[in-house]
């Protein structure tokens, strides 16, 4: 099991259209947050390589993503 967050900025204005493609996705849950970043994306994938299809091919590919920081958890 691969997890991980995902810091999402949206361009400005179009945070509702992020939103709403983000809600597509399986496999995520979504926080709105204030701050840097608009949204905290949490990401649960079989493994890393289904991790990355989500952040690279269906996150980063969304037309209004400014840009996004991902945090891959490691567990001790």
């Amino acid at each position: 099991m691969a997890k991980a967050f995902v810091m999402v900025n949206a361009e400005f204005g179009k945070e509702k259209d992020v939103l709403k493609t983000l809600k597509k996705i399986n496999a995520i849950k979504i926080y709105s947050a204030y701050g840097v970043h608009d949204f905290v994306v949490e990401i649960n994938a079989e493994d890393s390589a289904k991790l990355k299809e989500i952040v690279r091919w269906q996150i980063r590919q969304i037309p209004a993503v400014r840009s996004t920081l991902t945090l891959i958890v490691v567990e001790n």
